[in-house]
């Protein structure tokens, strides 16, 4: 168990997070739509549309099959949790953090991206319900929960290396 997972509705912090916890605890971070990005040779709304989001569903359960060996930190897309393969990958690879954050503060930050298909698509309603309907698959895949409601990256990222190092120190 070699993989630190960050996961969560889109919008949660995934990335903000993960890039400071790397730089923590001097682990290299991989952002895995990133990565999936690369491997296909295009952008995720351009994936989406060409191929479709089933393909986009296979991408990232092949990226958690065979990604590289090595102690990391991983921030997955937002329905990676939905799919049971997912959460089996993740849970006997390494440790999983649910970066749990109210919809109203997750609307503010991803209503007005460009890059995310899913919102483009979706009224807020459709999204808020979206949320509910993963909720239950984050907390099935997560090690810990982690609420980041009125706390500052900082924090967020302090609590989060302090359990990874112990992580590490048991591996």
């Amino acid at each position: 168990m070699k993989k630190v997972y960050l996961v969560g509705f889109m919008g949660c912090g995934k990335s903000a997070i993960g890039k400071r916890l790397s730089f923590a605890t001097r682990l290299p971070f991989y952002d895995m739509d990133s990565e999936i990005e690369k491997r296909v040779g295009m952008p995720i709304p351009e994936i989406f549309e060409k191929y479709g989001e089933a393909y986009f569903r296979e991408q990232e359960t092949e990226f958690l099959r065979s990604f590289r060996d090595e102690y990391c930190i991983i921030a997955t897309g937002g329905g990676v949790p939905m799919k049971r393969e997912n959460r089996e990958l993740m849970r006997r690879s390494g440790l999983v953090f649910y970066l749990n954050a109210p919809f109203r503060d997750i609307w503010r930050r991803i209503s007005t991206d460009r890059n995310r298909p899913i919102v483009q698509r979706s009224t807020r309603n459709e999204l808020e319900t979206l949320y509910n309907e993963r909720i239950p698959h984050y907390l099935r895949v997560a090690h810990f929960k982690v609420e980041t409601e009125n706390r500052k990256l900082r924090q967020v990222t302090d609590y989060l290396a302090f359990q990874v190092k112990r992580f590490k120190g048991n591996s």
